[in-house]
């Protein structure tokens, strides 16, 4: 069963110019995303600083209203259109979405204690009971590896790994259908990083959650992900398998991204593929494919042409016009 089921997302941010701010272009940040996420799958969707990826994560929790394209999220065995509901009707659908934000301190009110964060989802959503939310937010301090003495602490108590604990509890308090997770461990250290990818995977595995995991880090998507969704300009070039997509990428961007994860053995000789020239301006992209000015493997018809989301594979989908002829090089 399918959580969620994006269908041509489009996100367009206006450009405005002249003294009457008058409109006279766009930025497509997404432009005709579509994927989907089944129950209790991590989805990772991953691209290059500024590809789209926030925007989308944005555009799926309500936080910015789509400019085209259908949201569905399905919550207990119905189904609903995220992207077409008011401001009023999505106060009840609210509760089903969290997110765990990418700064841990930031995304923490400095001047509450830690009980009253991650019991305020719990108190907007009619849990009044003081005793009720207290036992709640014990449960959760248990889940999230922290000790319950420290409810009363402030944020600026924690460290950056702990704080991300935090946020996590707090999103897990209303037991949302889907999570989003936004760069989650970027802002921390390597080894915490690891702490917090594990803690993430065990609670998977004992709620059932469905992450969408956002990140620019291969290495991180690899660990946690069952699906890998790549991203370019606005656009998903590539969605398979973690494995596959690791093992044998089918879009040359996918096989840059793959050349620039980091090898463990120093002996190893990095061979990375280099992209020439700038990435496309999502306010005026290029004609034919958003990547074909980068692409070492391009044609004319890539230049004209803009190719489109095939099932080259059993559930694997490339959009590249040579996705079927050329043999790239992936990662072990």
């Amino acid at each position: 069963m399918n959580v969620l089921e994006v269908t041509d997302l489009r996100k367009h941010f206006p450009i405005r110019r002249g003294f009457l701010r008058r409109i006279v272009g766009h930025v497509r940040a997404v432009d005709g995303v579509t994927f989907h996420i089944r129950k209790g799958e991590t989805l990772a969707l991953v691209g290059e600083s500024g590809c789209g990826k926030t925007t989308v994560s944005r555009c799926i929790l309500r936080a910015l209203a789509p400019t085209a394209g259908a949201i569905r999220l399905s919550i207990d065995g119905s189904v609903v259109d995220l992207a077409t509901l008011s401001k009023r009707e999505l106060k009840r659908y609210r509760r089903h979405m969290q997110m765990v934000f990418q700064d841990p301190f930031s995304s923490l009110n400095p001047r509450m204690g830690i009980a009253d964060i991650i019991g305020e989802p719990l108190l907007v959503n009619g849990m009044r009971s003081a005793d009720e939310r207290r036992k709640r937010v014990g449960e959760l301090l248990d889940m999230v590896q922290l000790p319950r003495a420290y409810r009363s602490r402030f944020p600026h108590a924690f460290s950056g790994g702990q704080r991300q604990r935090i946020g996590i509890a707090r999103a897990l308090a209303l037991n949302p259908s889907l999570i989003v997770a936004d760069e989650p461990v970027s802002a921390l250290d390597v080894s915490v990083q690891a702490q917090i990818l594990n803690l993430m995977l065990d609670l998977q595995d004992r709620l059932g959650l469905t992450y969408l995991f956002v990140a620019h880090d291969l290495s991180v998507v690899k660990h946690i992900s069952d699906r890998v969704a790549v991203m370019y300009v606005g656009r998903i070039v590539e969605i398979a398998s973690t494995q596959s997509l690791y093992e044998r990428p089918k879009h040359p961007y996918t096989e840059a991204l793959l050349s620039a994860v980091p090898k463990a053995d120093p002996r190893i000789r990095a061979d990375r593929v280099i992209l020439e020239r700038e990435v496309a301006d999502p306010a005026n992209p290029p004609p034919g494919c958003y990547f074909h000015p980068r692409c070492r493997y391009a044609q004319e018809r890539c230049r004209v042409e803009a190719p489109q989301m095939e099932e080259v594979e059993p559930n694997r989908w490339v959009s590249c016009h040579r996705a079927r002829e050329i043999s790239l090089r992936g990662v072990q």
